[in-house]
Formats: C-alpha cells, sequence, structure tokens
C-alpha cells in the first residue's frame, strides 16, 4: 500500500541524523566511536533557564499558548534585536516557533507556489533544499567554493535569478562551512535584489553569537534596511545557549507575513509549549556572560583543530570565522584505495570508512550540496577533537594512492 505523496517521496531524512543514528549503533554494539555529526553544544543550558521551566511547571503555566508566541517572550527578541542588532521591531512583527526549523517549514508553506524558485548557495544546511521542495518550491543551487570564501556573489546571485525566483536564502554564519558575510557584501547582494521588487530574503541567524574570530556580525536586516520590508530574520535559542532540544526559534519580519506564519502554526502544531517559552525568556533576559564564555570555548577549540588539520596534507582546509563546524576538503583523497582494497569513490565512501574503519562520525560533504569534504563538529571536548584529528590523520596515511 502507498502512503506517501510524490512530494513526501522526493526527500530524505536529514543526512546528518542518519550519520550520527549509525554512530549510536555503533557505540552501543561496543565500538570506540567519536561521533562529530551533529551540531549542538556539549554543555548544559545556564542553571537560570532550568530554573524558570521548573518554576513555570510549579506555578501551573503549562496551558495552551497563543500561536505567535507569549507576549513577555516576544517583547523579549524585540528587546534582543534592539539590543544587539539595532532593528526595531514592533510586536506583531515578532513570532515564535518549534525551533527555527519550523519557521522555515511555515514561512515555505505559506508563501510558495507550485514551481516558485528559492535560491540557496551551497555549501547550506542539509535541510534547506527538501523544506523547499516538499512545499513545491524548486529549490536553485548556487554553488558558492572556496574561491568566493564560501558565500555568494553579486554576479552568482544575478545569474541564478529568474522570473520564477521567490526567496534568496542566507546562513551566516554558515553551517557547514562558519562563513560569515560582512555588510559589505550584503549591501552589493542588495543591489542586485534592489532591481527584483518580487524576491524575499531569508536570512538565518541561527549561529549569531558563535564567532570564532575577531569577526563581526552583522545581520542582513541591519546592513540593508531598504529591503526590511521583504526580509525575514530567522533566530533561535538552540545554539547560543545549548538549548537545541528546547525546540524554540523565533523569526521577525513583515507584520503580514508574520500574520501569515501565525496562521500556519495555528493549524498546525498550534503553540511552542509554554515551559519551553518560560525557559527560552528567561535566556534572553538573564545573565549573557554564558554566551560569551560559549563562544570562547568554541573559539579556543576551533584553534585547537585548525592546527592539527594543518599537520594533514593531504586535507583542504579554511578556519571558519563563525558556527561550531569544521567543513574539510578530502577531494586530494577520493579515488585512493583502502587497506582492504576498496577504492574510496566519493566523499560518502570517505565519511563511511572514516566510520567504520576509525571510528570517527562526519557528515559528507554531498549532504550539503558540496561533494568532496566532511564536516565535523566541533562541539566537543578538546579530548574528543584531538582524538578526532588523530584518527581522520591516520586515515589519509593509510590510503595508497
Amino acid at each position: 500500500m502507498k502512503f506517501e505523496n510524490k512530494r513526501a517521496a522526493g526527500i530524505t531524512s536529514s543526512p546528518s541524523m542518519a550519520v550520527a543514528m549509525a554512530a549510536k549503533k555503533l557505540a552501543a554494539e561496543g565500538r570506540d566511536i567519536i561521533d562529530l555529526s551533529l551540531g549542538e553544544p556539549d554543555f548544559e543550558p545556564p542553571t537560570h533557564v532550568a530554573d524558570a521551566a521548573c518554576e513555570a511547571i510549579r506555578k501551573g503555566r503549562v496551558r495552551y499558548g497563543v500561536p505567535a508566541g507569549m507576549e513577555s517572550l516576544r517583547q523579549a527578541i524585540i528587546s534582543k534585536f534592539k539590543r544587539e542588532n539595532g532593528l526595531d521591531y514592533a510586536l506583531d512583527e515578532v513570532t515564535v516557533a518549534n525551533g527555527a526549523k519550523q519557521i522555515l517549514f511555515d514561512v515555505f508553506l505559506a508563501t510558495l507556489e507550485p514551481g516558485d524558485e528559492v535560491i540557496i548557495p551551497t555549501p547550506c544546511w542539509v535541510s534547506y533544499g527538501d523544506i523547499v521542495s516538499l512545499h513545491g518550491g524548486e529549490p536553485v543551487y548556487v554553488n558558492c567554493g572556496p574561491d568566493t570564501g564560501f558565500k555568494i556573489t553579486p554576479e552568482r546571485l544575478a545569474a541564478a535569478i529568474t522570473p520564477k525566483t521567490r526567496w534568496l536564502m542566507l546562513n551566516s554564519p554558515s553551517n557547514p562551512t562558519g562563513a560569515i558575510y560582512s555588510a559589505d557584501e550584503y549591501r552589493a547582494l542588495a543591489e542586485v535584489l534592489a532591481r527584483h521588487l518580487p524576491i524575499l530574503v531569508l536570512s538565518d541567524e541561527i549561529y549569531e553569537h558563535i564567532l570564532l574570530k575577531d569577526v563581526t556580525f552583522v545581520s542582513f536586516a541591519a546592513a540593508c534596511p531598504e529591503l526590511r520590508d521583504r526580509t525575514l530574520i530567522v533566530n533561535g535559542v538552540s545554539k547560543a545557549y545549548a538549548m537545541t532540544g528546547w525546540r524554540v526559534g523565533y523569526a521577525a519580519g513583515p507584520k503580514a507575513l508574520i500574520g501569515s506564519l501565525n496562521k500556519m502554526q495555528s493549524q498546525s502544531v498550534t503553540s511552542v509549549s509554554t515551559v519551553a517559552q518560560a525557559a527560552a525568556l528567561a535566556a534572553l533576559t538573564g545573565d549573557q556572560s554564558f554566551v560569551v564564555k560559549a563562544a570562547e570555548t568554541f573559539a579556543n577549540r576551533a584553534k585547537i583543530v585548525s592546527q592539527h588539520l594543518a599537520q594533514i596534507g593531504e586535507l583542504d582546509f579554511t578556519p571558519p570565522d563563525g558556527a561550531f563546524y569544521a567543513f574539510i576538503g578530502v577531494g586530494k583523497l577520493i579515488g585512493r584505495t583502502t587497506a582492504e582494497g576498496e577504492v574510496i569513490g566519493d566523499d560518502t565512501a570517505f565519511a563511511s570508512h572514516l566510520l567504520q574503519q576509525f571510528g570517527l562520525s562526519s557528515v559528507p560533504g554531498a549532504a550539503f550540496g558540496a561533494p568532496g569534504f566532511i564536516r565535523l563538529s566541533i562541539a566537543a571536548s578538546e579530548q574528543e577533537l584531538q582524538g578526532a584529528c588523530e584518527r581522520l590523520a591516520a586515515m589519509a596515511r593509510s590510503l595508497a594512492a
């Protein structure tokens, strides 16, 4: 019996989650596995966040919430945008959802007509394209490799635009590359977009606070205020506050668009858990030293990984500016032969061999639209990261030309 429609059948489960599940299975079988596949902080949220959730439960604040989110939380989000990004939003220009991913689902459900195109610079997060396809859109991938710093250029953007283009998706700091757009780079893209009035911009800024170098973060809406009326900023508490499992994301944009998102939410999940919203409110309004210390920790880890990877000559690696990933070029090792006599045909085979024979879990670059790479999360202990680099080096040495 057939259960899926064509759109559902045309997408796959999250590649990074699939890799993580395979790694967990091997670990459960007793294998020594270093799992660097998933992107989530490896430490607990601030204590006051958990305390706020417990207090909400004790006081019975566990009823249905409104689709847009608690007013107090939306006010805190408005204050955050003003304080950190220099952006002014009204209460009806902000919404709360079950993670940033749900915002992507809702916005494409609300805005895409069949055949509408969404420009997605690659490498990109594994779910972008499938979410677009699931809602009847056509993902238009634009290759942005090391030659452009893994960022889309005005020329490549202009070449990708067609009469069917509905959205441009941006992600800074980027998953998986860690690339960060400057204000000038954003303004150059805005000049192209200004000539194409129907095109909307979705700027995924979930890694905003995780800066690994002396690089300034700027929100797209702050850099390009003239496009404010067609820009949706997507963010959340998952990465900055180590709250991945709480599932609280938020967005800011034009009133009419936010209203559509609220309508989608009201007819799907109704609202975000009120307990999780209480925790998110505490995160945004409480002591922010956790965010600063976490960024410092990730920056130190990035330096350690960069130092180790620099010693492996067969790899191509550019140290990331932000987020918590190492995006590593393994193209020079593709085509080589393993000790078992198997040829490493592509980055997926490379990642599989790395996991099965060397106990290191990574995500192949093909999942991000960038064949010839693998992604390692640096959200792990220094000991695990050092061990991971040693295993990667051991595999590189083991491959015969």
